[in-house]
């Protein structure tokens, strides 16, 4: 195998979003714009009610799929064709926007800890106008992984020595992976040669990766290659290994319309006036 390295480093910046909702933008933000097909990274955590409980009204999508990842709390979503979910400690929902979908996220508890991620997936050109769906996964449809003393892995998407994620029929063929890491233990991750790739630690201690000590809440661009190496340190760790095939295509952004072209912004903003979606 030839292992990754580490190639940038990327601390979340502090903003708001929805209806004032406080979280760390990690992809998304000046230092990284986006790492190809990923174009949102941002990590929502709060024992404050008032900084989740306005939540996520409903608003647009088009021409991408957002992931939620939940590991506290309790959101509800649902959207103008009548789909309603809930989604609690450690689910996951795969949403693929496709041509156009109104939905909403909201919180269901009025106090004590909100936590977990949103990714946003870039979708090839000739997918951009799909119908929307969604993969709702719940905690026990996530299976684990031990692959060495002292690691756990929650494989969401991809495969990790023969234990396949639930997530399935997505074009960026995604690696999602929540590895929890005891001091000391290690483990090597196989990872498609062509993908981008991320490892983000957003729990206990610092850990290492790729060779080299990655602190709480930083991220690690990875170079290409076939593996990259974790390993825990002084405190037990969890890290989030993400990697997808980069689409190397144009990309056109409006806020929650990510398109190709200016043109197909323009056509997604009139669709959205209009009522298309």
């Amino acid at each position: 195998m030839t292992e990754r390295s580490i190639v940038r480093r990327i601390r979340g910046t502090d903003t708001s979003d929805g209806a004032g909702v406080k979280l760390k933008r990690i992809i998304g933000q000046p230092g990284l714009d986006m790492l190809d097909p990923f174009l949102l990274l941002d990590e929502f955590r709060s024992d404050q009610a008032g900084d989740y409980l306005a939540g996520f009204p409903e608003h647009p999508h088009r021409g991408f799929e957002t992931v939620t990842y939940m590991l506290a709390g309790h959101m509800q979503h649902g959207d103008n064709h009548g789909n309603r979910g809930d989604l609690g400690p450690g689910s996951v929902q795969w949403m693929t926007a496709g041509r156009g979908i109104l939905h909403s996220e909201m919180p269901q508890q009025e106090n004590g800890l909100m936590w977990g991620f949103q990714l946003w997936v870039n979708l090839p050109a000739k997918d951009k106008m799909t119908d929307p769906r969604y993969q709702d996964i719940s905690p026990e449809r996530i299976p684990m992984a031990h692959p060495s003393d002292g690691v756990e892995v929650k494989v969401i998407a991809g495969e990790l020595f023969g234990v396949v994620g639930p997530v399935a029929g997505v074009a960026t063929a995604p690696v999602y992976l929540d590895i929890s890491v005891q001091p000391g233990a290690q483990l090597e991750i196989p990872l498609p040669e062509g993908h981008s790739a991320f490892a983000y630690v957003f729990d206990g201690g610092d850990a290492q990766v790729a060779g080299e000590v990655l602190s709480r809440s930083e991220l690690a661009v990875l170079s290409k290659g076939t593996s990259v190496r974790v390993a825990g340190r002084d405190a037990a760790a969890r890290v989030l290994v993400v990697a997808g095939k980069p689409l190397g295509e144009s990309v056109a952004r409006y806020g929650p319309f990510v398109m190709n072209t200016p043109e197909q912004i323009h056509e997604a903003i009139a669709d959205f006036r209009a009522g298309k979606f």
